[in-house]
Protein backbone atom coordinates (compact mmCIF):
# COMPACT_ATOMS: atom_id res chain seq x y z
CA UNK A 1 0.00 0.00 0.00
CA UNK A 2 1.16 3.21 -0.93
CA UNK A 3 1.20 6.50 1.29
CA UNK A 4 -0.28 9.47 0.55
CA UNK A 5 2.32 12.17 1.14
CA UNK A 6 1.60 14.63 4.60
CA UNK A 7 1.09 18.08 3.42
CA UNK A 8 2.81 20.81 4.82
CA UNK A 9 0.39 21.44 7.54
CA UNK A 10 0.02 18.10 8.78
CA UNK A 11 3.86 17.85 8.97
CA UNK A 12 3.87 21.35 11.39
CA UNK A 13 0.67 19.56 13.17
CA UNK A 14 2.70 16.59 14.08
CA UNK A 15 6.41 19.11 15.41
CA UNK A 16 3.50 20.99 16.76
CA UNK A 17 2.22 17.82 18.85
CA UNK A 18 5.71 16.78 19.63
CA UNK A 19 6.92 19.55 21.09
CA UNK A 20 3.95 19.82 23.14
CA UNK A 21 4.44 16.31 24.65
CA UNK A 22 8.20 16.93 24.92
CA UNK A 23 7.30 20.15 27.00
CA UNK A 24 4.59 18.37 29.08
CA UNK A 25 6.96 15.27 30.07
CA UNK A 26 9.60 17.81 31.61
CA UNK A 27 12.16 16.10 33.32
CA UNK A 28 10.42 12.73 33.11
CA UNK A 29 12.66 9.84 31.36
CA UNK A 30 11.08 8.61 27.95
CA UNK A 31 11.23 5.24 29.15
CA UNK A 32 8.52 5.96 32.11
CA UNK A 33 6.07 8.06 30.59
CA UNK A 34 6.12 5.26 27.65
CA UNK A 35 5.77 2.43 29.89
CA UNK A 36 2.82 4.44 31.57
CA UNK A 37 1.45 5.05 28.47
CA UNK A 38 1.98 1.11 27.01
CA UNK A 39 3.89 2.05 24.18
CA UNK A 40 7.56 1.88 23.06
CA UNK A 41 10.29 4.49 24.00
CA UNK A 42 10.71 4.59 20.38
CA UNK A 43 7.01 5.14 19.40
CA UNK A 44 7.15 8.11 22.50
CA UNK A 45 10.73 9.34 20.52
CA UNK A 46 9.20 9.30 17.10
CA UNK A 47 6.01 10.99 17.99
CA UNK A 48 7.98 14.02 19.98
CA UNK A 49 10.67 14.47 16.82
CA UNK A 50 7.40 15.02 14.16
CA UNK A 51 8.80 11.46 13.07
CA UNK A 52 4.91 10.30 13.05
CA UNK A 53 3.09 13.17 12.88
CA UNK A 54 -0.24 11.54 12.95
CA UNK A 55 0.10 8.81 15.75
CA UNK A 56 -2.90 6.54 16.38
CA UNK A 57 -6.44 8.23 18.63
CA UNK A 58 -5.59 5.63 21.40
CA UNK A 59 -1.80 6.58 21.91
CA UNK A 60 -2.38 10.24 22.02
CA UNK A 61 -5.24 9.69 24.70
CA UNK A 62 -2.56 7.30 26.08
CA UNK A 63 0.18 9.84 26.65
CA UNK A 64 -2.22 12.37 27.32
CA UNK A 65 -3.63 10.10 30.00
CA UNK A 66 -0.07 9.59 31.48
CA UNK A 67 1.09 13.57 31.01
CA UNK A 68 -2.22 15.17 32.83
CA UNK A 69 -3.24 17.05 29.71
CA UNK A 70 -6.74 17.07 27.94
CA UNK A 71 -7.55 15.76 24.60
CA UNK A 72 -9.14 19.50 24.15
CA UNK A 73 -5.97 20.95 25.49
CA UNK A 74 -3.97 19.21 22.90
CA UNK A 75 -6.56 19.59 20.11
CA UNK A 76 -6.50 23.32 20.47
CA UNK A 77 -2.79 23.54 21.03
CA UNK A 78 -1.67 21.07 17.86
CA UNK A 79 -4.18 22.82 15.65
CA UNK A 80 -3.23 26.41 16.00
CA UNK A 81 -0.69 26.86 13.48
CA UNK A 82 2.18 29.02 13.81
CA UNK A 83 2.19 32.26 12.31
CA UNK A 84 4.55 31.72 8.71
CA UNK A 85 6.53 34.73 7.66
CA UNK A 86 4.97 36.48 4.46
CA UNK A 87 5.96 34.96 1.38
CA UNK A 88 7.93 37.30 -0.82
CA UNK A 89 7.04 39.74 -2.94
CA UNK A 90 7.31 39.03 -7.00
CA UNK A 91 7.42 42.62 -8.79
Amino acid sequence: MVRVPLTEDERDRGERLGRLLREARGERSMASVAAQAGISVETLRKIETGRIPTPAFFTIVALGSTLGLSLDGLVSAVDTPAPRPPAPRVA
